[in-house]
């Protein structure tokens, strides 16, 4: 057993990809027989008992997104304070250079670092702060990405040795769904995601004006363009905006979908929520971006699309809609094609990576300095390397 300390930069009580991977990761690692504490900004209750919060979340401007991070003084104390009194074998850190906990738990390093890089695309935070930034990369001691976009990014920045994963899913929450034949409640489409320019949910409503009177948009989530879409496409009368959602009723609406639409424009490095889709039998319409294509292929178990053209997307969806025959082929190989992504194989690869990070510091020692402003607190209520346990 490990006592794995998994780190997040994002708000844990609001939705996102990252923070969806780190709950779930750290639920496949603990159902593995793993001591995992997630610590991570909280708006609101902690969504799990396993979590640490580490007070609220600030919206920042990241990547064409608002992201929740927790970049204040008052956060970095109790991400130090956390850290220090766990005492965990190895910490796990998803974007560890964003600014807020992970990035104050690679400055302090209490604990060897297995570090996961999940954007793709660019980022001005990398090019801006390249140089102080890569001064700590030497703190990471097992680097990995979630994709090939991923890591073209990071590499781009900080090159060096890179181990590439994937994103998974935890394939018991669509069981029920997986079925040999499947037959949808109604003709509706479900989008779900942040609603903001990136994700294109307004490509979506504009192709919506090319289907047929009978085809229903269940459109979930919120974001900083809803009040905005919902009071131009508010006369529409067959767009359902459900707000945000709960996993159990995510998971009900793939699974009673007639179609699945996914139409970003940029930056997404992990077709995760196609896979989520695939899982539970929903034919999957998406964009053709490089991020979405790590998991789908067109025509095989999904039809991709040209990003922000909506008439190319109304007639995907239209196809997916109308050709029933089309629309079992791709479920079929979707639920096939989601089986290669389960979280527990995802927690067993890690598994192997915690030991290794273990395994390195054992070998190099404590060769990481303690940051300068901080060396007077060295020996007060820093915890030395000495003073680990660590499990070997």
């Amino acid at each position: 057993m490990l006592r794995i300390g998994m780190v997040c930069p994002y708000s844990l009580t609001i939705p996102g990809g990252v923070q969806h991977q780190v709950l779930g990761l750290a639920r496949s690692l603990r159902a593995r027989g793993h001591e995992v504490r997630v610590l991570g900004p909280c708006d609101g209750p902690p969504p799990a008992s396993f979590v640490t919060p580490l007070g609220d979340s600030l919206p920042t401007s990241a990547n064409g997104s608002i992201a929740p991070l927790a970049p204040d003084p008052s956060a970095a104390l109790r991400t130090i304070r956390a850290l220090n009194d766990e005492a965990f074998d190895v910490l796990h850190l998803h974007e560890p250079f964003a600014p807020g906990p992970t990035q104050t738990a690679v400055f302090v390093k209490l604990a060897p670092i297995v570090a996961t890089f999940h954007m793709a695309g660019s980022s001005a935070g990398y090019k801006v702060f390249r140089r102080p930034l890569s001064h700590f990369v030497s703190r990471l001691d097992v680097r990995c990405v979630v994709s090939k976009d991923a890591l073209q990014l990071v590499s781009e920045f900080f090159p060096g040795d890179y181990e590439v994963l994937f994103n998974g899913i935890e394939l018991e929450q669509y069981e029920s769904a997986a079925q040999p034949a499947r037959a949808p409640t109604s003709r509706a489409i479900f989008f779900i995601g942040r609603h903001e320019p990136r994700k294109g949910l307004e490509v979506l409503l504009q192709a919506m004006d090319r289907l047929p009177s009978d085809v229903t948009l269940w459109v979930a989530s919120d974001g900083p363009d809803t009040a905005r879409l919902r009071a131009q496409y508010g006369n529409d009368s067959r767009v359902e905006w459900l707000g945000r959602i709960s996993d159990d009723e995510k998971v009900r609406r793939l699974q009673s979908a007639a179609a699945f639409c996914a139409p970003s424009l940029h930056g997404e490095s992990f077709g995760v929520v196609l896979l989520e889709a695939m899982a539970a039998g929903a034919p999957v319409v998406a964009s053709s971006l490089d991020g979405y294509r790590n998991v789908a292929t067109h025509e095989v178990d999904a039809l991709l699309v040209e990003p922000g053209d909506p008439v190319e997307l109304a007639a995907g969806l239209s196809r997916v809609l109308d050709d029933a025959p089309l629309a079992a082929r791709l479920i079929e190989a979707g639920q096939s094609r989601s089986r290669e992504y389960s979280m527990d194989e995802l927690a067993a690869r890690y598994e192997v990576l915690y030991r290794r990070a273990l395994d390195i510091e054992a070998a190099a020692g404590s060769a990481v300095r303690v940051p300068r402003m901080l060396k007077r607190f060295e020996g007060r209520f820093l915890r030395g390397p000495r003073e680990r346990t660590r499990v070997t």
